[in-house]
């Protein structure tokens, strides 16, 4: 296997070159969830030149390439990268700055796209060394619930062929460049939207004992949620509640009739959450008539806890020790972001792994989701790397 590995790490320093220059035309033309028809086409355009297969228009812009081993039949694996971006305006001055107004590559899912295509590149130079199947996934609309990954699977995506198990990745800008993070069980929590509605009776600011203020009512709520979390959560099993808008009112001198709010609930445990919406139903709802205004209440359900096999988590993590080195993978704890690739781990043993972009002499160490948000390049030879490692891998695991 050492020289296997060898030729998997020369392949991917030989083709970084030419990843990075992909991921750089992906980052300067971001497209938003569910909008993503030119990175699909590129991306199809793309792995053609390269001499693959694609299958497009899987929930209207995912895409899919299959490669063949030696014995097809063997044993079929899943590798999956997402491929939209976010509705953030780029403040980088970087030469590959994105040219689209207010739309930009700030979760690193241009990496994630890019790192995807090289790995099809060292899988396909070493078809002639493995057996079985892999079978490699572009995913549209992570961002945006309700997602890619479920209508992607809807459509047949884990079947012909299925899938025994499946891989993703995701750039970490807490992890430095050249390591790697896996985490067992629970790696991310489930995310859910709340929207919030607060009527009560407007009126002149000057005579608020005429008025009902939602403002006032949506004050109480907004703190009064906090309990949910700081009282009614159990303290073993993380939870976040963020109210993150407030909508209200167009004048210093006029009580409004109506307050929007809107946040996320984050949990771990799928029986607490279905908790948790009821709770925050039943609190909003009564602060508001007992301050004499009324509440409506709707919580988008989104993406399920993220739930790494244990098993399989640690083969990869023993596997990507053997690539990279054991100093450079360690196991970290979960966090409370959210992630479709749920759906996927639902269906199949799964497997999410963190890997490091974080450059701090360089300057890149924004986090995801910012303006300022990059990656150090270096990644584009690590990362397909280490995936088409971990799937080949996974295509020698006997299934008996």
């Amino acid at each position: 296997m050492k020289q296997l590995r060898d030729r998997v790490q020369q392949l991917a320093q030989a083709n970084q070159a030419q990843i990075v220059a992909i991921r750089r035309h992906l980052h300067e033309n971001p497209e938003l969830s569910f909008q993503e028809f030119n990175t699909a086409k590129f991306i199809a355009k793309t792995l053609r030149e390269f001499g693959f297969e694609v299958q497009e228009g899987i929930a209207n812009t995912g895409l899919v390439v299959v490669i063949k081993g030696k014995n097809p039949s063997k044993r079929t694996i899943a590798l999956r990268g997402d491929i939209d971006a976010l509705p953030i305006q780029e403040e980088n001055t970087v030469s590959y700055k994105s040219k689209v107004e207010g739309v930009m590559h700030a979760c690193g899912h241009d990496v994630h796209t890019s790192s995807l295509i090289g790995t099809a590149l060292i899988l396909h130079s070493l078809q002639a060394e493995f057996e079985g199947t892999v079978k490699l996934i572009f995913q549209p609309a992570e961002e945006k619930a309700p997602g890619g990954a479920i209508n992607m699977i809807k459509e047949g995506v884990l079947q012909n062929p299925a899938p025994a198990i499946i891989l993703g990745q995701h750039v970490c800008p807490i992890i430095p460049i050249g390591k790697v993070g896996f985490t067992k069980g629970t790696v991310m929590a489930s995310a859910d939207e709340i929207y919030i509605t607060v009527k009560g009776k407007g009126g002149h600011a000057a005579s608020p004992h005429a008025a009902v203020d939602p403002i006032l009512i949506a004050s109480h709520i907004i703190v009064a949620l906090q309990q949910i979390v700081s009282r009614n959560t159990d303290p073993l099993k993380p939870c976040v509640l963020s109210i993150c808008q407030i909508k209200a009112g167009e004048a210093t001198n006029v009580i409004p009739e109506i307050v929007n709010l809107s946040g996320t609930i984050r949990t771990v445990s799928e029986e607490w959450r279905k908790e948790a919406h009821k709770k925050i139903t039943h609190l909003c709802q009564s602060i508001a008539e007992g301050m004499g205004g009324t509440c409506e209440v709707n919580i988008g359900q989104g993406y399920p806890p993220t739930y790494n096999h244990p098993v399989m988590t640690e083969r990869t993590f023993e596997a990507a020790c053997n690539y990279m080195g054991h100093d450079n993978v360690h196991y970290m704890d979960m966090n409370m972001g959210g992630e479709d690739f749920a759906y996927y781990a639902q269906q199949i043993p799964g497997c999410f792994y963190m890997i490091g972009i974080q450059n701090i002499d360089k300057g890149i160490n924004s986090f995801v989701h910012t303006p300022t948000f990059d990656v150090d390049e270096k990644v584009l030879e690590i990362a397909p790397g280490l995936m088409a490692w971990l799937a080949l891998h996974e295509l020698a695991v006997s299934e008996d």
